[in-house]
């Protein structure tokens, strides 16, 4: 079983990386990480996915790492990289989920090839800014007011305060991650955010900002702007999100759970943005593989 990033060549001509693990013949998997973060094996998704004979697919979107950048992309422009990937790889259809920042990328992928992806999941996904009835900014933790308070005041502001933070994560630990997210981690975040997982956490956050921070700027101008498709074209989704979530607030899990069609909806009120996907990991994939 493979662990190995490689790069694919888009038709576009940009590279991507992309990791492609688990078993050869399994249903294809592809999982979104979140803001910042690229294609790595964190090997308890990868473990529960291949028991579930999932082939697990994990991207580096644009400007991340070896990726080539796409300057001005928007959330829905994942769909065409996710289908040329998945062509290459001989995967007709697919199932994917995206935590966090992946959350938009992973309902777009659901529906603009909604031929091919026949369930989703989003794990404290973020809502569309902007949306009717949803205060965007409300209780995230003080650092994610200030970043996108930046990214709204456009890119040049948002690239001087994403090099600001870069320095705090190009060197982190696994011991000391929970310390550079401050004021993003509540408590129930913090007890999950330990061992393995911290190691992991801290390993994907340097690896994400050790280059550049080009990947990181247009995703958050990407999620600030209109994203390019149409929630009512979402198809079979899960929405999971935790009510003690600093980084996207609960109120984005509500918000989407009333406004994409047909959702089954998973809220937990002990749960923050990093403790549900750690805990709960089982339970979403036996409820993503339901769909097929």
């Amino acid at each position: 079983m493979s662990t190995e990033v490689e790069l694919f060549e888009l038709p576009s001509g940009r590279v991507i990386e992309v990791l492609d693990t688990g078993p050869d013949d399994g249903q294809a998997f592809v999982f979104h990480f979140g803001t910042p973060g690229v294609a790595a094996a964190f090997p308890p998704l990868i473990a529960a996915a291949g028991e579930r004979g999932l082939r697990t697919i994990i991207m580096s979107r644009p400007g991340y790492r070896d990726s080539t950048r796409d300057p001005a992309r928007v959330v829905a422009d994942v769909a065409a990289d996710t289908a040329s990937v998945l062509d290459g790889l001989g995967a007709a259809t697919f199932i994917c989920a995206g935590w966090s920042g992946g959350g938009p990328h992973a309902l777009a992928c659901s529906a603009l090839l909604r031929e091919r992806c026949l369930g989703t999941a989003t794990i404290a996904g973020v809502a569309p800014y902007g949306a009717d009835g949803l205060d965007w900014l409300e209780g995230m933790g003080p650092e994610n007011v200030e970043e996108f308070t930046a990214a709204l005041a456009g890119e040049e502001q948002l690239r001087a305060f994403l090099e600001k933070e870069k320095a705090a994560y190009a060197d982190v630990q696994g011991p000391d991650i929970a310390a550079a997210l401050g004021g993003l981690v509540s408590e129930v975040d913090k007890a999950a955010l330990t061992g393995d997982f911290a190691d992991f956490m801290a390993a994907n956050m340097r690896a994400a900002v050790g280059s550049s921070i080009e990947g990181w700027l247009d995703d958050d101008l990407a999620f600030t702007r209109p994203w390019g498709f149409d929630l009512a074209d979402v198809g079979p989704v899960s929405i999971w999100q935790g009510a003690e979530d600093r980084m996207v607030p609960p109120a984005h899990g509500r918000w989407l759970a009333e406004h994409v069609p047909g959702a089954r909806v998973h809220l937990y009120d002990k749960h923050g943005h990093l403790s549900l996907a750690v805990a709960s990991l089982g339970l979403i994939l036996d409820d993503l593989v339901s769909y097929l």
